[in-house]
């Protein structure tokens, strides 16, 4: 390669004054999509690193680029004799990784450890001489996408691998961005490989790397990573999607002269837009085909249309609401409530006078760079140290921008020293394709799968606490742990205060996170006796009676009688009641507003008049819920105690998802204490609700 072409500032496209006589942008889409629909020439990049500058300066035009100069000239003479299998110099490599990077919008500190990405793992090259070169920061990202030893870890390489990067994604989100990208190019390659290999790369990059680009918001990427995947893995799905997208360009195609009426009806309101025909691609093209059957011309493609502020956004949807027929049903509003991956935009179809209903998406010319490059359009998300303010350079590098997801990942692949156990457990965290936002009590937020329940809100905020976590209150309401969560929902937690507390096997039925599952599993592997008991059959209520019996203070205007105070609602003084005669001459009292007042009076049972008497105690029965844990009943009945309650008989049922229900007759000195008594009982941990029966 000539010496012009190793110097980015030889080349009058890459000064900004001169870049409109220049080369023009290169398209990624129409790039990827070309390779796709046929055979493209596989000749050197031109110009070596021209191309590359020229892009960065089409998104930097102020970038100092003697960085990347000097990473290009040490990554060619380090890579010089290597070559592809494809037959080409290796240097093409590092120059395509970073040309898609560049395109991206990414900054000049990525585009420089991508030129070098591969130096130190397969060269000569040392990190102390990247460190040396171009600083801590280069060198931390081209650490973080070196893979590791293979003669060292042997079969668990390629998972030790994946987890060395995400550990350094956690840290700097540019080493994962290098990462797709180099991706992307190696499949893009793919065809030299032999076929099965070809097929275990695809499949790792369906299980991994398409998800992660999903999570980062790389969609640019992720499409194309798609559609090779899907030429690979279903061949011949993919000849017949191809061969339908084929047969469309043949035909007349609506969605221009779509294009062409909103643009009008945008330009009669008054809101600057540029409204586009996006193709669909194959994927999406295949997944469409599959839930409409046969498809229309407008199903080929969708129409974006951007915008420059966010308030044009909901103008647009306005206008077109207004002068098309909207699809209600199609409307999402991304930009109110944004995915967990940054995208936002507005999602709606309309249907025309000719019977064509066409997708729209409304977004802002930011937000559509986001959509595209993901967390690759945020350029370098640290503050660059100063030497007043240096960083410790022991201290973990945090990302503003870290999604709840990473952190998640990062959490729990330190439970997961099994390199099995973190790749199969990393395949099924990456399968969650949405996420939701619980709100904590103390004002706090949790990010979690969709499909999450309360056990896994519980080992998301407390780790191996949640052991002892025995309910939750959800959106102030009581639910068992293993209700489901939604986005948005308050909840709650509750911990026993009794450390020997833990989890019960049925846990694992309903924890979706694999921290939660991790945790639960360890915890009764290690306590094999403690999981047998929770597995065990219901016992029968436990029953207390105590010694004393007898009636209550209320008088019936019937000389003789016997009044029995009713157990369905316990009346106690000064509680207004009714009475009424039943077989044996006896009296039932009860509360006026009982259920049981109507159906005596129903069946024509006599009333009798009823009061109490001037003396003070009652018995009353109380139903308390709980929470199952050691000791809960010894405690209740201490916290009556010392209230000076007698219990008269207690039962308890047996637990059903680890909840306890206890019913009480309590004899009280006093009806005037009852309030109280019933605060106490509520303030035993564990307990959730007391009331009279």
């Amino acid at each position: 390669m000539s010496a012009e072409a190793t110097n980015p500032e030889a080349h009058p496209e890459a000064r900004p004054e001169l870049r409109r006589r220049g080369r023009t942008r290169l398209d990624l889409r129409r790039l990827g999509r070309a390779a796709l629909l046929g055979p493209t020439s596989r000749d050197r990049l031109p110009d070596a690193i021209g191309h590359v500058a020229e892009a960065h300066r089409a998104h930097h035009p102020d970038a100092d680029l003697s960085l990347l100069r000097r990473a290009y000239l040490l990554a060619e003479t380090s890579h010089r004799g290597q070559m592809r299998k494809s037959g080409e110099p290796y240097i093409t490599h590092p120059l395509a990784v970073t040309l898609i990077l560049a395109e991206l919008g990414a900054e000049t500190t990525t585009l420089t450890a991508s030129l070098l990405h591969d130096t130190v793992e397969d060269t000569e090259v040392t990190l102390d001489q990247v460190r040396a070169e171009f600083g801590d920061e280069v060198c931390f990202i081209v650490d973080g996408v070196t893979k590791v030893e293979k003669i060292d870890y042997g079969a668990a390489a390629e998972p030790e691998t994946f987890r060395k990067m995400l550990v350094a994604t956690g840290n700097d989100v540019r080493v994962m961005s290098i990462k797709l990208a180099d991706r992307l190019h190696n499949m893009r390659t793919l065809g030299v490989m032999r076929p099965e290999k070809q097929a275990r790369i695809a499949k790792v990059t369906r299980d991994v790397l398409i998800p992660l680009a999903e999570r980062l918001g790389v969609q640019a990427l992720k499409t194309e990573l798609e559609d090779l995947v899907f030429a690979i893995l279903h061949p011949e799905e993919y000849e017949s999607t191809r061969a339908l997208i084929a047969a469309h360009a043949g035909e007349r195609d609506p969605l221009p002269a779509i294009a062409d009426s909103v643009r009008a009806v945008l330009r009669d309101a008054g809101i600057a837009a540029e409204v586009l025909v996006r193709p669909r691609h194959f994927v999406s093209v295949h997944r469409i085909a599959r839930t409409r059957g046969e498809l229309r011309g407008s199903d080929f493609g969708r129409i974006l249309v951007l915008v420059g502020e966010n308030a044009d956004c909901y103008g647009v949807l306005g206008e077109l609401h207004t002068c098309f027929t909207p699809v209600v049903s199609e409307f999402k509003d991304f930009i109110a409530t944004p995915k967990f991956n940054l995208y936002q935009s507005l999602h709606t179809a309309v249907a025309t006078p000719e019977g064509y209903v066409a997708e729209v998406i409304v977004r802002t010319r930011q937000m559509h760079r986001v959509a595209e490059a993901g967390v690759v359009a945020l350029g370098n998300p640290y503050v660059t140290a100063t030497p007043d303010t240096a960083a410790d350079p022991d201290e973990e590098r945090v990302d503003p921008t870290r999604p709840g997801w990473l952190s998640r990942l990062l959490d729990w692949q330190q439970s997961a020293p099994d390199p099995d156990t973190f790749w199969s457990v990393l395949r099924e965290e990456l399968a969650q394709d949405r996420e939701i936002t619980v709100f904590r009590a103390d004002g706090g937020t949790l990010g979690l799968p969709a499909g999450a329940s309360c056990i896994d809100a519980a080992y998301a905020q407390h780790g191996e606490a949640a052991h002892g976590c025995i309910g939750a209150r959800v959106n102030g309401r009581l639910a068992s742990l293993s209700s489901p969560l939604s986005d948005g929902d308050t909840v709650q937690l509750l911990l026993a205060q009794d450390a020997s507390s833990g989890p019960a096997a049925e846990w694992l039925d309903h924890a979706r996170t694999p921290a939660a599952r991790i945790a639960i599993s360890s915890w009764l592997e290690s306590h094999p006796d403690r999981a047998m008991s929770t597995t065990s059959a219901a016992r029968a209520p436990l029953s207390v009676v105590g010694a004393r019996g007898g009636g209550g203070n209320a008088v019936a205007d019937l000389p003789d009688a016997t009044v029995r105070l009713a157990g369905c609602c316990t009346p106690v003084p000064p509680d207004a009641v009714a009475g009424f005669l039943v077989r044996g001459g006896a009296v039932t009292v009860h509360r006026i507003h009982c259920a049981a007042v109507a159906q005596m009076r129903a069946v024509g049972r006599t009333s009798v008049a009823v009061h109490w008497r001037a003396t003070a105690d009652c018995r009353v029965t109380l139903l308390a819920e709980s929470f199952g844990r050691p000791h809960l009943l010894a405690d209740l009945t201490e916290a009556i105690a010392r209230e000076g309650v007698e219990v008269v008989s207690a039962t308890v049922e047996p637990p059903v998802e680890q909840r306890v229900r206890h019913s009480y007759t309590l004899q009280l000195p006093d009806a005037t204490g009852l309030p109280a008594l019933m605060r106490a009982m509520r303030d035993v941990p564990g307990v959730y609700d007391v009331r009279r029966a």
